[in-house]
């Protein structure tokens, strides 16, 4: 199969860059379970945005400490002078942000020092990613291919000619592509809990290895303070922390605050865990009293019958919450278009990494940061095309693949490990 741009991945980032990749070329978009199965549907919070120059100062530090100063500076300074940019644009799919007399409404979350976050309800996420989702298949050019996964590239010389297949059927071939983007999530399927899909497991990254494509911090791997504990097995749930941002208390098993809420996620983890630790507790508690009960409902609709499925209200108790692994800030290093070590090959979302978040990311930044690049690297090859000299697409061998799944699994987890020694 042939196609002029290769995209894997359909999350905000791949659906937002095909939908800024030049009309006339015929763009091809694989996934690997069906189209609403990527973590951009999940993204509860809301997004980041300069609300005004003014804000710029605070927005930028507030980043940064967040990332204990080992972020890209360029990288962050991109992300926030073309946050209103993107805006503008989600808007004009169709996505609604929260508005009061007119007006749009910002909230806060933990490690902000002031209110920037647009926001839908609890589901965010899912407002931007399915008008961009709605979009991408009105255009004639692109061509989305659900339940087919990445098992291999095809490269020669340091240039990526596309990729290896398996489609629904078990059927293996080749996509050859001049560009490819790499728009394949996060790592949250390697680990017992998290609040990813299982099927997210670091595919991309695995490849990267295989090809001596360039990482970035692979042990950057943020964990989320609130999830919602349970004995279930499956997807951890997330308790926004937007949550906090609006006044909810963490409490331990004496109904004592222990944390400063509004801090940023991974020293409020440490504290929760310490707590545990301390009270010998499998959770601890988070408290929305502090919240009116009619802004629980309006503003957090899903979290609100989410718990009570599970059997809490949170309008009238407490509900137990327990850190999961959340999101990578690490990945496959690119430069300020989103461009790999190799040539012909991008890679955008949360499978890169630009050096935004640092060591641990703002709440928030992710949608942005994700749009932000993906646009630019539509961009770049917009204005940078190339088209390869044609190639023969070769019979791919089944048997190849086997165990391809558990082996990339096992070679992700490597890395991570070997990193976090390098670094002890």
């Amino acid at each position: 199969m042939k196609t002029d741009i290769l995209i894997v991945g359909c999350g905000v980032a791949g659906l937002y860059a095909a939908l800024h990749l030049p009309e006339d070329k015929k763009i091809t978009i694989i996934t690997k379970d069906a189209a609403d199965k990527s973590d951009s549907f999940l993204a509860q919070g809301g997004i980041c945005v300069l609300r005004d120059e003014g804000d710029y100062a605070s927005f930028f530090e507030d980043t940064m400490r967040a990332g204990h100063y080992k972020n890209n500076r360029e990288s962050v300074d991109i992300m926030i002078q073309n946050s209103r940019d993107v805006i503008d644009d989600l808007i004009g799919y169709g996505t609604e942000f929260e508005k009061k007399n007119g007006e749009y409404v910002y909230t806060r979350e933990g490690a902000h020092s002031r209110p920037r976050i647009l926001f839908h309800e609890d589901e965010t996420g899912k407002e931007i990613t399915s008008h961009l989702l709605e979009t991408v298949k009105k255009r004639e050019n692109i061509t989305l291919l659900e339940y087919t996964s990445m098992v291999d590239m095809v490269c020669e010389d340091n240039v990526c000619r596309g990729i290896v297949c398996k489609d629904a059927g078990a059927n293996y071939y080749q996509i050859l592509a001049d560009y490819t983007l790499l728009a394949t999530g996060g790592i949250g399927g390697l680990f017992k809990h998290s609040t990813n899909f299982r099927h997210l497991t670091g595919d991309a990254l695995a490849l990267a290895i295989k090809y001596g494509i360039k990482l970035q911090h692979p042990d950057y791997i943020q964990i989320h303070p609130t999830t919602l504990f349970t004995r279930k097995e499956g997807r951890s749930f997330l308790i926004s922390e937007s949550v906090r941002g609006e006044g909810a208390h963490l409490l331990n098993s004496k109904g004592e605050r222990f944390v400063n809420e509004l801090l940023p996620r991974d020293v409020v983890t440490e504290a929760i865990r310490k707590e545990m630790e301390k009270e010998g507790s499998e959770h601890v508690w988070l408290t929305m009293a502090p919240i009116p009960e009619k802004e629980i409902i309006s503003h957090f609709p899903n979290i609100y019958r989410h718990c009570l499925e599970e059997g809490y209200d949170v309008t009238k108790e407490p509900i137990p919450v327990v850190p999961a692994q959340h999101y990578f800030m690490g990945g496959i290093d690119v430069d300020a278009y989103s461009k790999t070590s190799m040539e012909h090959l991008y890679a955008i979302g949360e499978t890169a990494c630009n050096g935004v978040h640092g060591q641990n990311r703002l709440a928030s930044n992710s949608l942005l940061e994700s749009l932000v690049f993906a646009k630019r690297a539509a961009r770049q090859i917009r204005d940078t095309y190339e088209v390869l000299p044609q190639r023969e697409e070769l019979p791919v061998m089944p048997e190849t693949y086997s165990d391809c799944t558990e082996q990339y699994k096992k070679m992700v987890l490597d890395a991570i490990e070997e990193e976090k020694i390098k670094n002890e």
